[in-house]
């Protein structure tokens, strides 16, 4: 009898785990706006720019990260997010999208 119930257990929380993982992977992905981007790429490259040093493309990157903060800033994110991805890409990074 224990047996059984050792059994009826084991299914139960087998179900239970299989429910709460379909519930997770349906969960909505709120996409970043434009302005979250910005601060998340800037800040991508203020880490690139500590760890990448001794880059050649050092100092272009930072001229594009100030121009892509500058429009970012002036509510031209698309410019700006542009900008701060090549300066990424000078560095030789690439950049990374975060998911809400």
């Amino acid at each position: 009898m224990q047996r059984f119930w050792i059994s009826v257990m084991g299914a139960l929380l087998s179900m239970s785990l299989i429910t709460a993982a379909v519930g997770a992977s349906n969960a909505k992905v709120t996409p970043l706006t434009r302005t979250e981007r910005c601060t998340n790429l800037s800040r991508q490259v203020d880490e690139a720019l500590e760890t990448h040093a001794a880059a050649t493309q050092v100092t272009a990157a930072k001229a594009l990260q100030r121009k892509g903060n500058r429009f970012c800033a002036a509510k031209k994110q698309a410019q700006g997010i542009r900008m701060l991805a090549n300066a990424l890409k000078l560095l030789g990074v690439t950049p990374i999208d975060p998911v809400q």
